[in-house]
């Protein structure tokens, strides 16, 4: 596979060591020095864009890719307020793009995990619910993006709560998410349901990038030759 990386800090030569690694060709490499409307010529040798830059520069950067008819996968997070502007260019270029706040398998495992536990302590009112993440000083979004996916996904299935909120000491139906930043921590996720008598928390904690790098590069592959907007679900569901 012939790849074109787009932000090529920790992320990217993280994607770039394991691509090399497995025989993969890397054709780009972009830091945010370089205008992607001008290296067209690398991007079409690409059979595919892996994107891990800045908010800032996340939706310039896969519109360039829809485009330009590369398919794209992105892992930048703190952009959701163009992400379905991003959505509505793939539909209309009929391109494919592939989003995920999180690449890690075994993080979409813990969130399986939390959505059935979320369903049954929505039963018990005496339990209260908050998310902490803990990442590493130079994370630019707070809370994180995976922090945020979690709490929209439990919200859909906790009666009591209608919005999370960045508030330790919340109003009842906020779920707060609660962020810390420290040293190189690659990324931890904990859900704390509590209650008088008790507290259940489910964590997931990565050890290094390694695992989001290959799974963005598992998604490169799966999204060749799709068509569409897709996420970790769509790919772990075609390999159950």
């Amino acid at each position: 596979m012939k790849i074109a990386l787009i932000g090529y800090g920790k992320m990217g030569r993280a994607v770039e060591k394991i691509a090399l690694e497995q025989g993969h060709e890397v054709m780009l490499r972009a830091d945010s020095s370089l205008d992607l409307r001008q290296a067209t010529a690398q991007l079409h040798l690409a059979d595919a864009a892996i994107e891990f830059s800045r908010p800032a520069a996340a939706f310039q950067n896969v519109a360039a890719c829809l485009e330009a008819g590369i398919p794209v996968v992105s892992g930048t997070t703190g952009w959701n307020d163009r992400l379905a502007d991003a959505v509505q260019l793939c539909s209309e270029k009929e391109g494919a793009f592939f989003h995920a706040s999180n690449f890690s398998v075994g993080m979409h495992l813990f969130m399986e995990v939390n959505r059935m536990l979320a369903r049954l302590v929505n039963r018990q009112p005496q339990y209260e619910l908050r998310i902490e993440e803990t990442h590493h000083i130079q994370k630019l979004d707070a809370p994180s993006g995976t922090a945020v996916t979690l709490a929209e996904l439990l919200l859909r299935e906790l009666e009591s709560k209608t919005h999370w909120t960045k508030e330790e000491t919340s109003p009842p139906k906020a779920l707060p998410i609660i962020s810390h930043r420290q040293g190189e921590v690659p990324g931890i996720h904990s859900a704390v349901y509590t209650s008088p008598i008790d507290t259940i928390t489910l964590t997931h904690e990565a050890h290094s990038r390694e695992g989001f790098a290959a799974g963005a590069l598992q998604a490169a592959g799966w999204i060749i030759g799709r068509k569409g907007f897709f996420g970790m679900r769509d790919m772990l569901a075609t390999q159950a």
